[in-house]
């Protein structure tokens, strides 16, 4: 039995903010573009590929029939406005589409455009964000209430699981009825296991995209006090946070790839902000990728950071993991310099590893088992 890791990113954000186009220059896969609110009214999903250079080099080695890269589900979630957590706009089921993602990738505007109405009358990356994140904590307050309120009935009689899923949940309500997202409460790790299974929104991590407009004001380049204000916010809460050109990517979908960089080079676009948002969604999860190649295919496969060698080995078959007995290994690289795996057993450069090998990103490896 093959077990695939799948892996969710909803992409949020206000109205009129680029969703819908940076989701088909994600996914090159048409949805409803409109400029008004609620133009893309279901989710709709796209699985990306992760760039990798490496996995390309690899397949190139071992001249391999197919190649399969590791991939991210994006979904496209209609726009947010204020009011959602009590059914404004499409309310309710705004917020349900988020609970089913892992992540959230929240698309900010950052130009201004007096073609592309703004659903506040002007454009404040900012405001924006506090508007959409306000909205998911106040949609989790009322789902963690409602649970705490069962609990602290029902954990009475002193049970383990209750006992710990009351005072968890406690904590987070008290950070939430301060407006503070889930994460911040300072849980334990069993407490933090316990609140897995209420889907909190703001327990999700978030990627920030910061969406320009080839030949627009961008606030990056102006410098003026809402870039810096923005910037001040994700250096004091440490966010992570992408640039991506939308619109630019979204007409590129079609361009070779050698043409590609000379295209943005010309609209003033300096990076291809489809590989960094992918990428950064892919790390935003604390995911790593380790390889195996051959004739017949070589492949990406997706794990935690911190996996060991068994529950690596899961990704591909549940008997590498009950049947485990050890993997060979080499760092993606080495490989390439000895020229293929069988000389690099030649030349004693593959190791050996065991039940406790913590797997590193990059690493290719050839698992044995009973």
């Amino acid at each position: 039995m093959i077990r695939v890791m799948s892996l969710s990113i909803g992409i949020v954000g206000l109205p009129n903010v680029g969703k819908s186009t940076l989701f088909n220059a994600l996914t090159q896969k048409g949805v409803l573009i409109a400029n008004y609110p609620f133009a893309t009214i279901d989710p709709s999903v796209g699985v990306v590929a992760v760039p990798d250079i490496r996995l390309t080099r690899l397949s190139e080695m071992s001249h391999s029939e197919k190649t399969v890269p590791a991939a991210v589900e994006f979904v496209d979630i209609a726009g947010l406005v204020k009011g959602a957590s009590e059914g404004e706009g499409l309310g309710n089921q705004f917020l349900t589409n988020i609970r089913e993602t892992d992540a959230i990738a929240e698309v900010v505007r950052l130009f201004d455009d007096e073609d592309i109405h703004h659903v506040h009358g002007d454009v404040d990356p900012l405001r924006d964000i506090e508007v959409i994140n306000l909205e998911l904590v106040l949609a989790d307050e009322e789902t963690a209430e409602k649970r705490l309120e069962r609990v602290e009935r029902d954990s009475k009689n002193g049970e383990k699981e209750l006992v710990l899923e009351r005072d968890a949940l406690r904590k987070i309500v008290s950070v939430l009825k301060k407006g503070t997202a889930a994460r911040e409460a300072e849980l334990t790790d069993k407490e933090r296991d316990v609140v897995k299974g209420f889907h909190l929104l703001t327990m999700k991590p978030i990627l920030y995209v910061l969406n320009r407009k080839s030949g627009a004001v961008n606030m990056d380049a102006e410098g003026g006090n809402r870039w810096r204000e923005l910037k001040n916010f994700f250096d004091t809460t440490k966010a992570q946070y992408v640039f991506v050109d939308a619109g630019v990517e979204n007409e590129l979908h079609d361009v070779g790839d050698a043409e590609r960089n000379d295209f943005r080079r010309e609209l003033g676009v300096s990076s291809d902000g489809i590989d960094d948002l992918i990428k950064g969604g892919y790390e935003l999860l604390d995911l790593i990728s380790f390889f195996t190649t051959g004739p017949d295919e070589s492949r990406a496969w997706t794990i935690k950071r911190g996996s060991t060698a068994p529950h690596a080995g899961a990704a591909i078959h549940s008997d590498f993991r009950d049947k485990f007995i050890r993997t060979d290994v080499i760092q993606w690289d080495k490989l390439l310099e000895a020229g293929s795996w069988s000389l690099a057993r030649d030349k004693g450069i593959l190791r050996t590893e065991g039940k406790e090998y913590i797997v590193q990103d990059g690493d290719v490896m050839e698992f044995k088992h009973s």
